[in-house]
């Protein structure tokens, strides 16, 4: 299964585990579950360092490519089709990261690991809700 990270569940992983649900555990330490990460979720994560709501306890881009190297992550493109489709995909709230990640997972067929659950409602989209 192609499995699109959100950033909260991608950050969660590493810096906060106990909010991980057990299965969606499972199925990020799967061998047969290929982990994809947007660049957006890159782009959010300097935000909220920038305004101080997170810390890591390394520099940014050692941080990141510690993370993309220890979770095998794939990169998830930000193409012309997936901006196409952000005109297709409404979210019920106004987090353009949110927009984003969400048409990619649609383009490219991924499942998008989430606990956000007013992507929940988001048609056509599969899901892995991480709910504890």
């Amino acid at each position: 299964m192609n499995l699109l990270l959100d950033t909260h569940i991608w950050l969660w992983n590493d810096l906060q585990p106990e909010k991980i649900s057990s299965q969606v555990a499972l199925e990020l330490a799967s061998p047969s579950n290929d982990l994809w990460l947007s660049p957006v979720s890159i782009w959010e994560l300097a935000l909220l360092l920038e305004k101080k709501r997170i810390t890591i306890p390394m520099e940014f881009h050692v941080w990141v490519a510690g993370s993309a190297r220890d979770l095998d992550l794939r990169e998830a493109p930000f193409t012309w089709d997936v901006a196409q489709e952000l005109r297709f995909t409404q979210v019920a709230h106004k987090d353009p990261a949110d927009r984003f990640l969400a048409a990619t997972a649609k383009v490219f067929d991924m499942t998008l690991v989430t606990a956000d659950e007013r992507l929940w409602k988001v048609p056509h989209l599969k899901l892995l809700p991480n709910i504890l």
